[in-house]
């Protein structure tokens, strides 16, 4: 993408200058350095925890630095609030919708701008003037309508409105079209380029590749908090790209190729789980897959690839617009996390503590919560099969508490985990989901989780892995089923799961099909 002249090709409109941060137990940034100039589409890219979104709430004010500076046309800023980075030009469009989906279309564009006579919001100038500015960005409706009567799609366009109205030199887009359809993503980028011609510069966040490669100048790459790549998108290809964010060695892609990974694989046993064309706008695009007994699949793609969706939709979290699960052979008509708990198919998830653990309560009824159906009578829980239940997993998973009685809350990550697995195998299920089921332990804990998924395997129990940890997906699997923005796009088999394999089906997925 050609860029515009400017009087100083190099001058920096926004310039972070070694800027760390941390919190409790966690360095999230590590002296960043990152610059985007006016009239610039500068991606800034990573995976899940390399810490794009810290350093975006450092520059909009969000926390605080503890070390470096933010500057801004050359000038060291402080900001306190993002409202503050808001009134000196600083704009963010996040990837949750932020605005007041009771208030008018209208409204939300011009909240705290509205255009005033005599004293009072003139209601007819703001409607006239709402409804000329979506016209420009795709969006024909009736601007006195509420926002939460509009689509996701719609709704992220106003978004992206408002956000460049506000006189921005500065524009930080969080992963922009994750709501939008094929159309209003063309007219996003319409409208990206036309604010690059007029000077202003735009940070772009994305985990797809097609869209990074279509519209951004020039890339920062970070990794575990630091910047790790900073260069002209142009001069990166694909695999050189993603090499840089998981930080492996492109020579290992090379020697494999992007190919290698659309062999089949034939596994004894007839699946004990089938799910078929899983579909879901804007998140899953007809996803198949199979958990047979004894075998662990994983599930390979960077963020926002479909992994999760994918493993929620299989354990009725998520409702689809089509497709279907099967367990044993038996369709899971009413599709809901009930049905799929009877059926056999249990799911841990990817937050332990804000969906899974109930930190004040015990251990014990930690444990427990999910098998009280079946050891209550009249009301009343057999306390018997109650501490049988937890003396049994305490034992079997190793689980380091002063005992049963300890606040769960009260616990290390580890030990929170596996309190969690406890819970669900309790239920003797069928199947078991795992989204990152190491993340956030320590080493040792993490050493341990790995070590009971493959015994669990190995006692017949039928695994669904995902992980960020290329390594831990790549030793713990048996298949891969490679995801790349809600599609399936290539699968890993025996000698085929391997890290130059899976790297090549991350970078170039899509262009062939498995």
């Amino acid at each position: 993408m050609a860029q515009p002249q400017t009087a100083d090709p190099e001058r920096l409109v926004l310039d972070v200058r070694g800027v760390s941060k941390s919190f409790p137990g966690v360095r999230a940034l590590r002296s960043v350095d990152f610059g985007v100039r006016p009239g610039e589409v500068h991606a800034l890219v990573g995976e899940n925890g390399a810490g794009k979104s810290t350093l975006i709430k450092v520059v909009t004010g969000v926390y605080q630095v503890d070390e470096g500076e933010v500057r801004l046309d050359d000038r060291p800023v402080h900001f306190g609030s993002p409202l503050e980075a808001q009134d000196a030009g600083i704009s963010t469009i996040y990837q949750e919708i932020n605005l007041i989906p009771l208030m008018s279309v209208a409204r939300n564009l011009f909240l705290n701008r509205e255009p005033s006579r005599l004293g009072l919001i003139d209601s007819a100038r703001m409607k006239r003037e709402a409804y000329d500015i979506l016209r420009g960005y795709g969006v024909d409706v009736n601007p006195s309508r509420p926002l939460r009567s509009l689509g996701l799609g719609a709704q992220q366009m106003v978004a992206i409105a408002r956000a460049v109205q506000i006189d921005a030199r500065v524009v930080i887009m969080d992963e922009p079209t994750s709501s939008l359809e094929a159309r209003e993503v063309e007219t996003l980028f319409r409208v990206i380029r036309r604010l690059r011609d007029q000077g202003i510069a735009i940070v772009y966040v994305s985990h797809r590749l097609d869209e990074l490669y279509q519209v951004c100048d020039r890339v920062t790459i970070m990794r575990d908090g630091e910047t790790v790549h900073v260069g002209e998108m142009a001069d990166l290809d694909r695999l050189q790209l993603v090499a840089l964010m998981l930080g492996r060695d492109l020579s290992d892609v090379r020697q494999h190729g992007a190919t290698a990974f659309e062999a089949d694989h034939e596994v004894a046993g007839e699946p004990v789980v089938r799910a078929h064309d899983l579909s879901r706008a804007h998140q899953l695009d007809g996803v198949s897959v199979d958990l047979r007994p004894g075998e662990v699949v994983g599930l390979g793609g960077l963020l926002g690839s479909g992994r999760s969706e994918t493993a929620r939709a299989i354990a009725g979290a998520l409702p689809l617009d089509s497709g279907s699960v099967t367990v044993d052979g038996t369709p899971l008509r009413r599709h809901s996390t009930a049905a799929a708990i009877r059926a056999g198919v249990v799911m841990l998830p990817e937050d332990r503590k804000s969906d899974g653990i109930i930190p004040n309560l015990s251990v014990r009824e930690n444990i427990v919560l999910a098998a009280l159906p079946r050891i209550s009578k009249a009301g009343l829980v057999d306390k018997a099969k109650q501490d049988e239940i937890v003396d049994f997993f305490f034992d079997r998973l190793r689980i380091k508490a002063s005992s049963p009685a300890q606040k769960v809350g009260e616990l290390s990550g580890g030990n929170q985990q596996k309190v969690m697995l406890a819970r669900w195998l309790c239920l003797e299920p069928k199947a078991l989901l795992l989204d990152e089921p190491t993340r956030g332990i320590d080493v040792g804990a993490k050493a341990e989780v790995q070590s009971l998924i493959d015994e669990l395997a190995r006692d017949g129990l039928a695994v669904l892995l995902i992980s960020s940890d290329l390594e831990e997906l790549i030793e713990g699997s048996d298949r891969i089923v490679v995801l790349k923005e809600g599609r399936m796009v290539g699968e890993l088999a025996g000698d085929q799961v391997s890290q130059g394999a899976l790297m090549g089906a991350l970078a170039e997925g899509g262009e062939r099909s498995a």
